[in-house]
């Protein structure tokens, strides 16, 4: 009998070299592939999941708040135009406190798009959407090797294994495998938590009146609740914020129990509500890793970072770690630097990590004020609200941070 040989790990049939092993392939991980790719770079982008189970969902009421800055970059990696027309701006956001069977507080926070000049503060956008979109212009990119139903099992300084066995060698792994990143946990960087005991409760209602392009964010005792307008004018999203113990109850009524607890919270500004999506649940909590980098390797997304969903800014502060990262990478590669070396990773780290952190911070910070139904704190905060909403000046620095407008802006997001 004829032996055959098995290949080692050595063996050049199992070994494939590229510039940047993306791990992830969500939002984040091709954002980035797309940016580095259109700058010259090879990019090898390893995905868990099928292709086209995701992209060819059915709605399903899933959907994201974009800023302007986080438009820009999709218009800038050309995948802005492909979804364009299924976009719902956000022309207005009020804001302000609320009670089950109350309505909203008369202290209320309210943002216009007209007072600034870049047009509206934000888009709504479906997720099947934005995931085909992004799915169709990386098929249409020389430079991405894209490895769908792939897994990495392994991963050294510059290098990762794959489920198939074959071996890749990269100058820089980048993970954008979300809040348990296994890339993080195979580069040996730990993550701080902060469980909020708060579960988000996601679908989507049609209603009887039209939104109008505003977006709302009432504040429960309980937890937050946000109704963002989708397209057409009468469907918007719902991010519903709520205790644990209480969001496990809810979840588990039929459509007729759960749009009973939604309705007086929820109220009759825009009339009779129905289900118009799937629901979703997800436990809420504040997640930062303790490093951005290690060497060749750098986290981009939720697998650095974590804020609580209440201002609607975690695939905002994503796309703005892409955009970073972007900036970085070719900036060491003009200068002819190695691109996975930790003194030019730092750079990165040293620019987003910070942001990250003070948003952050800030999320908590106003969770933290706002859910709950103390009296004082009540008075406090609605005064407080209603004082913000009549000093124009920070009323338009607040639009412009919510629109992605402040900070240091990364090239793709000017």
């Amino acid at each position: 009998m004829m032996d055959i040989p098995i290949p080692q790990p050595e063996d050049p049939a199992m070994k494939q070299m590229t510039d940047i092993v993306i791990v992830g392939g969500g939002l984040n991980g091709p954002s980035l592939a797309l940016g580095l790719a259109q700058a010259g770079f090879d990019v090898m982008l390893v995905d868990a999941r099928p292709a086209p189970a995701r992209a060819e969902r059915g709605f399903d009421g899933r959907a994201y708040s974009l800023a302007i800055a986080s438009r820009r970059l999709l218009q800038a990696i050309g995948v802005w135009r492909h979804v364009a027309e299924r976009a719902e701006p956000i022309l207005r956001i009020r804001a302000g406190d609320g009670r089950v069977g109350h309505g909203a507080s008369p202290f209320v926070l309210g943002f216009d798009h007209a007072e600034i000049e870049e047009g509206p503060m934000g888009f709504m956008l479906e997720d099947r959407f934005l995931y085909a979109a992004l799915r169709s212009e990386m098929a249409n990119e020389p430079r991405i090797d894209l490895r769908s139903g792939e897994t990495v099992t392994d991963q050294g300084t510059g290098w990762v294994r794959l489920g198939s066995g074959e071996r890749v060698t990269a100058r820089l792994v980048v993970g954008c495998d979300g809040r348990s990143s296994e890339t993080a946990r195979l580069a040996g960087i730990r993550r701080n938590e902060w469980d909020y005991r708060q579960t988000a409760l996601v679908t989507a209602v049609h209603h009887e009146r039209p939104h109008g392009g505003t977006a709302h964010q009432v504040f429960m005792p309980s937890g937050p609740m946000a109704i963002l307008p989708l397209l057409g004018g009468h469907m918007s999203s719902i991010v519903w914020s709520e205790e644990r113990n209480a969001a496990t109850a809810i979840s588990a009524l039929d459509n007729d129990g759960f749009l009973a607890a939604l309705r007086p919270r929820f109220g009759d500004f825009l009339g009779e509500i129905a289900l118009a999506g799937d629901r979703f649940t997800y436990p809420l909590s504040l997640s930062l890793a303790e490093r951005f980098v290690a060497p060749r390797v750098a986290l981009v997304g939720d697998s650095a970072h974590g804020v609580h969903p209440l201002a609607g800014q975690g695939l905002n502060l994503g796309l703005r770690d892409v955009g970073a990262l972007v900036d970085v990478l070719v900036d060491a590669s003009r200068r002819g630097e190695d691109i996975g070396a930790l003194d030019v990773l730092q750079r990165y780290q040293d620019w987003r990590r910070g942001e990250v952190t003070t948003m952050a911070l800030g999320m908590d910070a106003m969770n933290r004020l706002f859910s709950n139904d103390n009296p004082v704190l009540r008075l406090g905060r609605d005064l407080g609200l209603g004082a913000v909403n009549a000093l124009p000046g920070l009323r338009r620095r607040l639009i412009r941070q919510a629109a992605g407008l402040s900070g240091r802006m990364p090239t793709l997001l000017r």
